[in-house]
């Protein structure tokens, strides 16, 4: 996908995209026990009008391990002590991820060995033959 495609789908997506909040473990001392600052990016990819059938079947394939059965992708933060913070971090987790897996690599091409490499291995070859038949035991004939 083109970088700038991209970019201006950002809005598109960004409404079909719903978050969950609850208690975050870690810093935050009393404070963490009363607010919800732990956000979850929940993401349907399998009912997305954003992506195409194509699409789907690539984030589905690259981000296997973070999609759900029902095929909900969900991506947490809760490296901040503030809930707007946590909720832009996975946001942000959330467009790099997807544009990652929407990325296609194009397929390595394989590359030809050069006559001169293989030149070289069969002349050592050769050589390491010569020196296994001059290590031979010489055999002499009664005339």
């Amino acid at each position: 996908m083109k970088e700038q495609n991209f970019a201006e789908r950002h809005a598109e997506l960004e409404k079909e995209i719903s978050f969950r909040m609850s208690r975050a473990s870690g810093k935050g001392g009393q404070h963490v026990n009363k607010v919800s600052t732990r956000v979850e990016l929940l993401f349907d990819v399998l009912n997305s009008e954003s992506l195409t059938g194509d699409e789907k079947d690539l984030v589905i394939k690259n981000l296997a391990a973070i999609i759900s059965q029902n095929g909900i992708l969900q991506i947490a933060s809760q490296s901040s002590r503030s809930q707007i913070r946590n909720k832009e971090d996975a946001k942000e987790k959330f467009f790099e991820k997807l544009e990652k897996a929407l990325t296609v690599e194009k397929p390595r091409k394989k590359t030809k060995k050069p006559k001169s490499l293989n030149e070289k291995r069969l002349k050592e070859k050769k050589i390491q033959g010569e020196k296994k038949v001059s290590r031979k035991k010489v055999s002499h004939k009664n005339d």
